[in-house]
């Protein structure tokens, strides 16, 4: 693996296309399609991505060194320096603020633009404690969780513009997807190392465990996964039946297999009896990608049928095309 194809793992560069976007779909959901104001808030997203994954990594170095699989990580093997992760996280946070002044040149700063600062501070400081204190913090995957729903309202509220139905309850499926990303899918994902360092974390709590690559997951925590599944899918549905928004019939019926498709892969994951990375990581990518599509379908009749098929396109065409460059295969991404 060359440098840049190091620097480019380090950064999850194949992954932002789908991990910058919350502040996009936050703007175009309250009607700003302006393709640089959309580019400018797809860089605050990319930005906060890259410094919560970088001080992440930089954090984990000693855990990540007690699993035979994630030694070719740059940081465990030395190929980036811990000195150059903390470049990286300060320049995130430079070019934020840098961003953010472009965003509001020559524009008065109002109540909610300051409100937009705020939750970038309280995303940089909830991401922080997450990525340094995580491990001891019992379902700390709440702090985390909430620093990306934060930096989805940015996307609303730097625009100067009211929030709406969708606004929050994309809020809450934002919580709930890094939520079950990170307690359940990073959970089981990591469950052979996390127990090494004694992480205190949801999944080892519940019961989760490897035993001689036999993969245990208690009925507990399946529960806990299908939970925050089944809610999120009551929430896509939501606008249409409680608050009478406008619908196609086939936008629901998109939105309804791809909302079985997602559940579907996450009992494929909960099932799974060998402990298998490479297959886990598959599942997880899966379910990412259809979880991608969701917010979008549910938006389609609001913002038209070509803005929502770009929103879900992105993610796995940026996947797709920048992949290649880290020598990782797709859909088994180093996480």
């Amino acid at each position: 693996m060359g440098k840049l194809a190091d620097y480019l793992v380090l950064l999850r560069f194949p992954g932002l296309g789908g991990l910058a976007i919350p502040p996009v779909i936050a703007a175009v959901s309250v009607g700003t399609f302006d393709l640089f104001t959309l580019f400018l808030l797809f860089l605050i997203g990319s930005y906060s991505a890259v410094f919560g994954f970088v001080l992440n990594d930089l954090v984990d170095i000693e855990v990540d060194k007690k699993s035979e699989e994630l030694k070719d990580r740059p940081l465990v093997s030395g190929k980036i320096s811990p000195q150059a992760a903390l470049w990286i996280c300060f320049t995130c946070i430079m070019l934020t603020l840098v961003t953010f002044f472009i965003l509001f040149y020559g524009e008065v700063i109002t109540f909610y633009r300051f409100v937009a600062i705020i939750c970038i501070l309280i995303a940089w400081v909830l991401g922080s404690i997450y990525d340094v204190y995580g491990k001891r913090i019992f379902a700390s995957d709440i702090l985390v969780a909430l620093s990306v729903a934060f930096i989805f309202l940015i996307g609303v509220f730097a625009l100067n513009k009211d929030p709406n139905v969708f606004t929050w309850i994309i809020f809450v499926l934002t919580f709930n997807n890094l939520f079950h990303m990170n307690a359940i899918e990073g959970g089981i994902k990591d469950a052979d190392h996390d127990v090494l360092m004694n992480v205190n974390n949801i999944a080892l709590r519940s019961g989760v465990k490897v035993d001689e690559k036999k993969l245990f997951i208690p009925k507990s925590f399946q529960l806990l996964s299908m939970t925050v599944r089944i809610s999120s899918v009551i929430l896509l549905f939501l606008p249409f039946i409680f608050f009478n928004h406008s619908f196609y019939i086939w936008q629901l019926v998109v939105l309804a297999v791809a909302s079985l498709g997602v559940l579907f892969f996450s009992v494929k994951l909960l099932t799974l009896k060998i402990f298998n990375r490479n297959e886990i990581r598959k599942y997880i990518s899966i379910q990412s990608f259809l979880r991608y599509s969701l917010v979008p379908i549910m938006l389609i009749y609001i913002i038209g049928i070509f803005p929502a098929i770009i929103l879900i396109l992105l993610p796995i065409v940026w996947y797709i095309v920048f992949t290649p460059l880290t020598d990782v295969k797709l859909f088994q991404p180093r996480m």
